[in-house]
């Protein structure tokens, strides 16, 4: 099926699943696209109707014509454009990785929104807005340890300073720099993206569009929306500490350090449903 925006944009949408379960939505991340979900969609479908679909400027979903159609306000409508299409009479469990975290963080946080959603479960993707208030601490308040945390997320992030450049990232995507090194940085955890190369150029905007203004001038974003955070050992790009940061604007919140890579959902998608198959469960029952 296809999902239209309220700026008027088309997403494609994937639905597996009994259609009377409960919905869980699922977010990839850059420069991935929704097949990133379908070893996690395998083992939920008995259980859950997964709902995977391409992000703006990915897979079959329409691109848009500026760098404003990135802003993190019009990816969280997206999300829960998604989500009234699909279950408009209950609320749906979140699923998300990456940028994905990142865009479905932004909807939980968003006041609008919030009742849309059952239980999030977050992989790899921090709220902008809670990064930038933890560095701020991380560097101010909390001495020798802190500035450790600071500077080795600061080392996994190196990626994201070279992505503002003009043209240069571009270049590196089709000439195929990019991608080869992703390679080389994941092999070891036998998870090496294969993306297209026009997602990977369309994504550049998530960072060019958010990045500076939401860690200059980050906003407090708070949720009762219940979240688990699934922190890999081995992430190449985001460390444990700034995850478990959020858990000052979660009051309901897990998080479960789990074996794997920055792309958990591919290389251990059972690890994946199981956590979400627990947390959820327990979230019902209660």
């Amino acid at each position: 099926m296809r999902v239209r925006t309220s700026d008027g944009l088309e997403l494609e949408v994937a639905v597996t699943g009994a259609a009377d379960a409960p919905v869980l939505l699922c977010v990839h991340g850059y420069p991935d696209d929704k097949t990133l979900w379908e070893g996690t969609a395998q083992r939920l479908a008995d259980r859950f109707r997964v709902v995977r679909f391409d992000v703006r400027g990915a897979g079959g979903s329409d691109t848009p014509a500026s760098r404003s159609g990135y802003l993190l306000d019009q990816l969280a409508r997206d999300i829960a454009a998604v989500a009234d299409a699909v279950s408009s009479a209950a609320p749906v469990h979140l699923l998300a990785h990456d940028w994905g975290s990142i865009q479905a963080w932004h909807a939980v946080t968003e006041p609008e929104f919030a009742g849309r959603f059952a239980s999030f479960t977050s992989i790899s993707g921090p709220c902008l807005d809670h990064v930038g208030h933890w560095m701020r601490e991380t560097w101010r308040h909390k001495g020798i340890r802190g500035i450790r945390a600071g500077a080795n997320q600061l080392l996994h992030s190196w990626y994201i300073g070279f992505f503002q450049l003009p043209v240069i990232p571009e270049l590196a995507w089709r000439s195929g720099v990019a991608g080869r090194a992703i390679g080389w940085l994941e092999r070891r955890n036998g998870e090496v993206p294969n993306p297209r190369t026009a997602d990977a150029v369309h994504g550049l905007e998530l960072y060019r569009a958010n990045m500076r203004t939401r860690l200059r001038r980050p906003a407090e974003r708070r949720t009762r929306v219940p979240v688990q955070v699934l922190a890999p050992d081995k992430d190449s790009y985001v460390t444990a500490p700034m995850q478990a940061a959020a858990a000052r604007w979660a009051p309901d919140f897990t998080k479960r350090r789990v074996h794997g890579g920055h792309w958990l959902p591919r290389s251990e998608p059972g690890v994946v449903a199981e956590a979400v198959a627990e947390f959820t469960g327990a979230r019902t029952a209660a």
